[in-house]
């Protein structure tokens, strides 16, 4: 079970509560927790609890709560999950997010079908039951599980959640069990830094019968002596269990900085687990080396998006950043925005060494993207489609190149004369929205001599997520005149490209989910490799 050598008593819980407000860091805590464990040696898995009623996240607005984050196995699920698989370097599944919309269905099912005949269904104990069952089930093999509670202690949502990690206390041993919580330390005005939000959040904790065994601190800096005293005073925890988390320029940095706390060592003394850790000498340390590398010089990338929130792109934002730590480069993405790319956004297109065009779903913002990918055909400049970007790469090859006036796809026009892009044939009965479209690990065959191939060899397997397709009537028309899909699984276009251009590359999966600081994708390697010649470029060639 164990890397080198773990607990033999079984796997060990880690919960992960949140106060005052949301939003806080409670999963990059986690996260950098679980990433401190795995270099002391130790076989680390996560769970992120979300209470919203959603069965998942594949049909909520990237405004409201984030990119909607693909796992291998076709999870679609919050954006955490994907801070847990690059911070931890695993494949997380879809049993490793508990949404009370998951929980519910699955009890109600089991009610119909007479599972609890003669039994009056009711949130305790079986839906406390089946948060229990899902957590040990998810940790079972491993040596330490993270779970984290989404929201906030006191959300209404939230109840029977921490009233099941009450029973699971209840039930584990105590060695077995660690409840860490992250609240607030705001600063007052005359620079002090308050305690009473955490004060009442722990208030609030212990009134539903859990008391923390450890306390981090979200602030803007590090807590104070004294404020750790009086927290742990009015908290009713040791001295030793109150710990920092200062806001950092780079989340990557937050495992450096929660290990020079000290936070790993009391973790894993809690959970019994010192005496099988590696000695501190011997440690990974590859984390470290990579997230502290040197960089030198800058590159700008342009983002032509519809939504004007960084955390509606984060995997591609963390992709490009990987990219950059392999190339030793920072990366600055300019925002633009689709909509007003026209009006106020071009310009950015002028000013970036490359050009990206992310997924998406519907008709606003489509123009401006297939300007966006012409502009970059036709000006050499790095650029990278992918999903919706890749698609909208063809339209405009299709309109611009091949003549096809009005070309589209039948997403955004029904009617379009030249349906370049169309329904994928699977699609045409599904009524249901949730959880139907083509998702999940599929494995895509590259062509020999392409720069696809240079990029990944002969295969690839990448996460998907789409309702619609390169139309295969139009392949000949669009490879007779230069486009160049070199990427296929049977009839469907993954990979496009184009031979003369430095860098023009699109694909229909997503490859940003599988990107990792340790193990940058191979496609963002190669646009910022392109990028970074791009910079090198006089501006007169580009505007020539």
């Amino acid at each position: 079970m164990p890397t080198d050598s773990g607990p033999a008593s079984g796997p060990k819980f880690v919960f992960v509560t949140g106060g005052v407000m949301s939003g806080l860091g409670k999963g990059i805590t986690a996260a950098s927790t679980g990433r401190l464990l795995e270099n002391a040696g130790f076989d680390v898995t996560a769970v992120k609890i979300d209470p919203y009623l959603n069965v998942d996240a594949g049909t909520m607005n990237p405004y409201q709560h984030g990119e909607v984050y693909v796992l291998k196995d076709g999870g679609e699920v919050d954006l955490d999950l994907g801070n847990y698989e690059r911070f931890l370097d695993a494949d997380m599944t879809f049993d490793q997010n508990i949404t009370t919309g998951k929980l519910y269905k699955n009890v109600i099912e089991k009610e119909r079908a007479g599972d609890y005949l003669g039994k009056t269904v009711q949130i305790i104990p079986h839906i406390t039951d089946d948060i229990k069952r899902r957590i040990r089930d998810a940790a079972a093999g491993h040596d330490v599980c993270l779970i984290e509670v989404g929201g906030t202690v006191g959300d209404i949502e939230g109840g029977p959640y921490y009233e099941a990690i009450r029973q699971f206390a209840h039930e584990e041993r105590e060695e077995d069990v660690l409840l860490t919580h992250v609240t607030l330390v705001p600063y007052s005005k005359n620079g002090e830094q308050k305690t009473k939000p955490t004060q009442h959040s722990v208030k609030e904790l212990r009134s539903i019968g859990l008391q923390p065994d450890v306390l981090v601190g979200r602030c803007e800096d590090e807590l104070d002596a004294d404020t750790k005293e009086k927290i742990a005073l009015f908290c009713d925890v040791p001295t030793d269990a109150v710990f920092s988390n200062p806001d950092v320029e780079d989340i990557y940095h937050v495992p450096l900085v929660v290990e020079e706390e000290g936070l790993d060592e009391y973790v894993m003394e809690e959970l019994e687990l010192a005496d099988d850790a590696r000695p501190k000498a011997e440690r990974a340390s590859q984390w470290r080396d990579i997230v502290t590398r040197e960089q030198s010089g800058t590159v700008t990338v342009a983002l032509v998006g519809k939504y004007a929130l960084e955390d509606a792109y984060l995997s591609i934002h963390e992709a490009l950043k990987h990219a950059g730590l392999e190339h030793s480069t920072d990366v600055e993405v300019l925002w633009v925005d689709a909509e007003e790319m026209a009006n106020t956004h071009e310009q950015r297109l002028r000013e970036a060494d490359g050009i990206v065009v992310p997924g998406g779903f519907g008709t606003r913002g489509t123009t401006e993207k297939i300007a966006a990918a012409r502009y970059a055909r036709e000006n050499d400049v790095p650029f990278l489609g992918l999903c919706l970007g890749f698609q909208m790469a063809v339209i405009e090859y299709a309109r611009n190149v091949c003549g096809l006036d009005d070309a589209h796809s039948t997403e955004m026009e029904t009617e379009t004369p030249h349906p370049v892009i169309g329904l994928l044939p699977e699609q045409y009965d599904v009524e249901d929205l949730g959880g139907t479209m083509r998702l999940g690990a599929h494995e895509t065959d590259i062509e020999s001599g392409t720069l696809a191939a240079e990029l990944y060899g002969e295969h690839c397997t990448e996460r998907h997520r789409h309702r619609y397709e390169v139309n295969p009537e139009y392949i000949e028309e669009l490879e007779s005149a230069g486009l160049r899909f070199s990427g296929r699984a049977n009839n469907r276009m993954e990979i496009l490209e184009l031979p003369d251009h430095p860098f023009f590359f699109g694909t229909q999966f997503h490859p940003e989910f599988r990107s990792r600081p340790q193990r940058a994708s191979p496609p963002f390697v190669g646009f910022l490799d392109a990028a970074i010649d791009e910079r090198e470029r006089p501006v007169s060639e580009v505007e020539a």
